[in-house]
This record gives C-alpha cells, structure tokens and sequence, in this order.
C-alpha cells in the first residue's frame, strides 16, 4: 500500500500533464520513502529507471544501458552497453522526441561520484537539447549533503536547473496511524516511538495485532531484518562503522556534549567533529541549543533516528540474551517496563508536532516550539522546561510540561512550570500547557477551567 505522500504525487503529476521538460530533484535520509514515491508516480507511464550504484564509471554505465534497453524492451535478454554516457543520453533524447518519458536515476550521488564530469555532461545536454523537450526528469539521492550542496547548491553545474524539488521528511505520529488504523494510542505513540515515521521500519515491523509480538518477532530476534539494521546501514553509507558505532553508543549512554563523547571513545575533539558531522549528515544525530539562544556553548548532540535510538537503547544491554534466543522470556523485565522512560523524549517531540502542525486553536501563532534549558540564578540549579513555543511576533510564549506517565499530573507541576518560565524570561506573557499519558488530578483540572492552563492527554493528540 501507498501511504501519506499524496501531496508530492498529486504536484509530481500536475507537472507530468503540461507535457515540459521538468528536473525533479527529490532527496532525504535512507528508508524515509522516496524510491516509494517515485514508483508510484511512474506507475503506467513509459520510464527509463536508473538506480546508480556504488561501483565504478563503467559499471554503472553497463547498468544504465540496461535500464535503457529494459524500457524498450522488457522481455529482452540481451542487453548491449553503449559507447558512452553521450551515446546513453542521446538515445534518452531520441526516445523523448515523441514521446512523454519519465527518465529517473535514483542514487545519483552513486553515479556523480564515480563519473565526475556526469553533472556537467548533464547540464549541458539540458541546457541544448532536453529544455524544450518532454523529458521528465528525476534525481534522487540519500546523501542529503551532497544533493543540497552538488546538485542544487550554487557552485553544482545543475544549479538552476531544477523545476521543482521535494525534501522527503519522515513521517509524523499522526500519518503513520494510516498502516495500523485500529491500534491503541498507546500504540500508535510507541510505534512512532521505534520506527520514527520511517515507512520502511513500520513495514518490517509487520504488526498484526500486538505490537509487543512484532517487537519480539521482528526486532528482538537475532534472524530478524531489523535487528541488523543500524549495523547493516553504518556499514553502506560509511567506510569506518566501528567508530560510528562508538559515537552513537556513547551518546545513546548519556555523553552529549562534544568533549564528552570525544573522551569517551578515545578520539581527539577534532577528528571526533568530523565523525558527527557525518552522522548529522545522515539523519542519524542532530544537534540541540536552548530555543532562543545561537548555537555555542549551551548546543548538545542528541540521537535524532527514533530507530536508532530505540536499537541502542535496548538492543545492545540485551544482547546476549537475545543471541540465546530467551528474550521473550526477559521481554517485560528487560525491555518493556522502561518504556515509559525512554518515551518521554518521543512524546515531548509529538507535542512539539501537535503544536506546530495540528492544534487549532493556540492562542499565539508560533514561530517554533523546542525544549530551552539554562541556569537558575536563584537556587543556582539547572532547569529544563519540555515546551517553549515562540511567537511569530510579540512577546507571548507557550510554556509546556510533557510527561509521559500512567499517574495522573497534579497543581504541583503547573505551579513548576510557572516558576521555570519567570527563569525563561523576566518580561513576557505566558500560556500553559501540560500533556500527560496518564491524566490529571481534580485540581489540575479545575485550574484548567479557570483558564490557568491548558491540558490535554495522549488521546488528544491524535484528534
């Protein structure tokens, strides 16, 4: 099934109809659905489809004359390789003459690589003979760096020659509720929680009816393909996957900032740099500043794949009962009786999502919502507050608590959240907000009616 990219279809196609020549790049992390979508939109429409790959010039040029043939010819057995890449495209050329074809190459960056003058030959061959043709042409590619900066950046040979370009994001809680429509909220809210709205990860989890099952089936099990997963994936995008490993499971352990996770593996600051540059680049980290406040001395690194940060969460500490194939027997002293936990920092990132894509009725229009930290002069104490949301103008703020607990929240954390926000900002006026799994008290509700803050539950999200 197809699920949740219907606005990217409907634009790819309305482009299709006019019949121009159009460059379609689309680009993000790996396994978020783009392949996905570009099947879906080829479907019934003549298609050269070209998945470049990490290999050599001349293999991928062999590769490239078969997708070639293949569209002329689907039953054929033979498949000669052209010349050149020159000849390649110029048969292109001749087969979009009358006809509409869509011409993709997935992985491009595969393909950029290994023939360095590719983008080059590419842009001049729109520049003088696809402009005003009827090519529908499509590049795709996973190394959202390289796309950003060697495709549509200003120094690529392709600069401007786009048409039209779609970042696939991962999905949010609420799309992904369209593959397992009758799961609880509860749920729903830890599936987000382990797949992170990559499509791909939903589908290898295969939930039937209990997800607990499908955990243990197809992500606690040693022959399972997501167990294998963040290992599989280190392995195809980087040429050393211990040491990313080693970077991901000291943040996984608690190391945030950059000189704690550089001693932590044994790497000087600097060469650790470069290796979270590269998991930033993937998607598989991301870096944090107190909202508000510049990027420096306050910014953290964090886990930003949901996938990964579940897999090194869990995985790792049990592996060894897993590898003895006794994990359903520990699954709800060893796994489940800390989800709870490890969802607090899912749900604050739903509430983040709530707020900015779905509330309706917010009484400040947002210009972002995050998490902001810092000092209380005070007591000289850190503090944290879950929801910050900042206004598009003026000086009214959202302040927000998420917890993610079975007991319900009571008067005591509305009066926290007051004080944490006195410590946010001197000035200003503030709207509270507080989410909870598990409810509130009699109390909390009634300042709630008094219009002294506002609370919704898990459920509520998801209306």
């Amino acid at each position: 099934m197809f699920y949740c990219r219907e606005e990217e279809l409907s634009t790819m196609n309305r482009r299709y109809e006019k019949g121009r020549f159009e460059c379609i790049v689309i680009y993000g992390r790996r396994r978020v659905g783009k392949t996905a979508l570009i099947n879906e939109f080829c479907k019934e429409k003549p298609t050269i489809y070209f998945s470049a790959l990490n290999a050599s010039s001349q293999e991928n040029l062999e590769a490239l004359s078969k997708a070639i043939y293949i569209s002329k010819n689907p039953n054929g057995s033979s498949f000669p390789t052209y010349r050149s890449y020159e000849d390649a495209l110029d048969e292109i050329t001749a087969m979009s003459a009358d006809t509409r074809m869509v011409f993709v190459i997935d992985e491009y960056p595969y393909l950029a690589k290994a023939e360095k003058s590719f983008s080059s030959r590419l842009q001049h061959i729109i520049d003088h003979k696809w402009q005003n043709g009827q090519l529908y042409l499509i590049l795709c590619g996973s190394s959202m760096s390289f796309m950003e900066y060697q495709v549509l950046g200003y120094e690529s040979p392709l600069y401007g020659r786009r048409t039209a370009q779609f970042k696939i994001q991962s999905l949010t809680y609420r799309e992904i509720t369209a593959f397992h429509p009758d799961l609880s909220a509860t749920d729903q809210a830890l599936l987000y929680g382990v797949t992170g709205g990559i499509p791909h990860y939903i589908n290898k989890l295969d939930v039937e009816k209990d997800l607990d099952e499908a955990l243990l089936e197809n992500l606690f099990d040693a022959s399972s393909y997501l167990f294998e997963e963040p290992e599989n994936l280190l392995k195809q995008e980087l040429r050393e996957p211990a040491i990313y490993n080693s970077v991901i499971a000291a943040i996984a352990g608690g190391a945030s900032r950059s000189n704690e996770i550089s001693t932590k593996i044994g790497l000087e600051s600097g060469v650790c740099a470069k290796y979270l540059k590269v998991l930033l680049d993937l998607g598989i980290l991301k870096k944090e500043t107190p909202i508000t406040e510049k990027p420096g001395k306050k910014t953290i690194y964090a886990i930003d794949d949901n996938f990964f940060r579940f897999w090194y969460r869990f995985v790792p500490r049990n592996m060894s009962v897993i590898s003895a194939g006794r994990m359903r027997q520990v699954y709800d002293r060893a796994v489940k009786q800390y989800f709870p936990d490890y969802m607090g920092l899912i749900f604050e990132k739903m509430c983040q999502e709530y707020l900015l894509r779905y509330a309706t009725d917010l009484p400040v229009l947002l210009n972002n919502v995050g998490q902001w930290w810092g000092t209380d002069a005070k007591t000289r104490k850190e503090i944290q507050i879950d929801i910050v949301g900042t206004p598009v103008e003026g000086n009214e703020y959202l302040i927000g608590s998420c917890k993610y607990r079975n007991e319900k929240i009571g008067i005591e954390e509305l009066e926290l959240i007051r004080r944490y926000a006195e410590v946010f900002r001197k000035d200003g006026t503030f709207h509270y907000y507080i989410f909870s799994k598990g409810g509130f008290t009699p109390a909390l509700r009634d300042a709630s009616d008094r219009g002294e803050v506002t609370l919704l539950t898990l459920e509520d999200l998801y209306k």
